[in-house]
């Protein structure tokens, strides 16, 4: 079968290439992929910046924002043929450590972890793939289009959810919410900030292609001024960080109203120097109860989180997330940036253009 794969540390080596057709061991389920989507983590492994292949291997199949049907599944798994599923990124350490032993494998202590498509295990970019049942999601039918989307909403069901864990501290009704970044991550943190009534304020630097329109089409505001300033006006009660951008960590970091959270989601590059009033941001911190949180990955509290999300979206404004799909053939494509991107899939099943 056809698998796109790369070998770990060693940019320009992706290629799709013939590898054994996919099996289902004892109580796996076997699926038909349809889509994965394409993001940073996938362009960094493409360049040789990051990633590990099987032990023994040298390729690794890579592609870990997956949405498959189901061929088989074995009796009493609580999954059916023809089931939309995704695959969980994320395996626990075989240790374990006490976040892993938990559920909580997002959280693992010791890094011993292993994640499809990323470290040691095989992705999901390939025509067939197989997954236990217990790292699997089932997804609602009519996101047949748009179910590629659930990895990267999973980010961001687990970002609300580390904020609302974080504001339990006290009395906590927020209103206002300021998303940095109109991205898959940034907008998809907004469309779970519109679900649960708050008052959402994006902040991204374009003034022209799909992003304005999305986030005035999903009941947002659209910023593209300086955050101090936009800050100034809406008083945000949270911020949503998803860009991982020096200068907006620390404006988002400041422009909380008191008591604000801030959830940072954006990975930012290494090595970049940026000034600050170290000093007097920790007294605003202090003096004003904020909290800053970083938040990574997803388990499957958050996969079913992300799942609920989706299911009451409007699947059309989904669709429109999706900027371009295209064949896995044509893969290079899906790895050079267009002016227009928001997200970018490969197809598995014929579809694309």
């Amino acid at each position: 079968m056809r698998a796109l794969t790369t070998i770990p540390l060693h940019g320009g080596t992706l290629q799709v290439s013939d590898v054994p057709d996919a099996t289902a061991p004892d109580g796996h389920l076997l699926v038909d992929a349809l889509a994965v989507g394409v993001c940073g983590t996938d362009r960094e492994i493409a360049d040789g910046d990051y990633g590990w292949a099987p032990p023994g291997r040298e390729r690794l199949v890579i592609g870990h924002e997956s949405l498959g049907r189901v061929r088989t599944a074995p009796d009493g798994s609580g999954f059916s043929a023809g089931d939309l599923v995704v695959g969980v990124v994320r395996r626990p350490d075989p240790v374990p450590c006490g976040a892993c032993a938990h559920g909580q494998f997002d959280m693992c202590r010791n890094g011993q972890y292993t994640e499809r498509g990323i470290k040691q295990l095989d992705g999901y970019a390939s025509e067939h793939w197989s997954v236990e049942p217990d790292f699997a999601v089932k997804l609602d039918p009519r996101l047949h289009q748009v179910g590629v989307l659930m990895e990267p909403t999973t980010v961001v069901a687990k970002a609300w959810d580390q904020v609302e864990h974080v504001g339990r501290r006290a009395w906590f009704e927020p209103r206002t919410v300021l998303v940095t970044g109109a991205g898959p991550i940034g907008l998809l943190a907004a469309m779970l900030g519109v679900q649960r009534g708050l008052e959402v304020h994006v902040l991204d630097q374009v003034t022209d292609g799909p992003k304005p329109a999305l986030v005035s089409d999903l009941g947002a505001t659209y910023h593209h001024g300086d955050i101090d300033e936009v800050a100034t006006a809406i008083k945000p009660d949270v911020v949503i960080e998803a860009t991982g951008v020096g200068p907006l960590i620390f404006g988002a970091i400041a422009a909380t109203s008191s008591y604000g959270i801030v959830c940072l989601t954006g990975v930012s590059p290494t090595r970049r120097r940026l000034t600050i009033d170290a000093g007097g941001l920790n007294r605003e911190i202090v003096l004003e109860n904020e909290a800053v949180v970083g938040s990574v990955n997803a388990n499957l509290h958050h996969y079913q989180l992300a799942a609920q999300a989706l299911a009451k979206a409007d699947v059309d404004w989904l669709a429109r997330l999706i900027t371009r799909r295209i064949p896995v053939e044509r893969f290079a494509d899906a790895f050079v940036d267009q002016d227009d991107d928001v997200k970018v899939v490969l197809t598995f099943d014929g579809s694309g253009s």
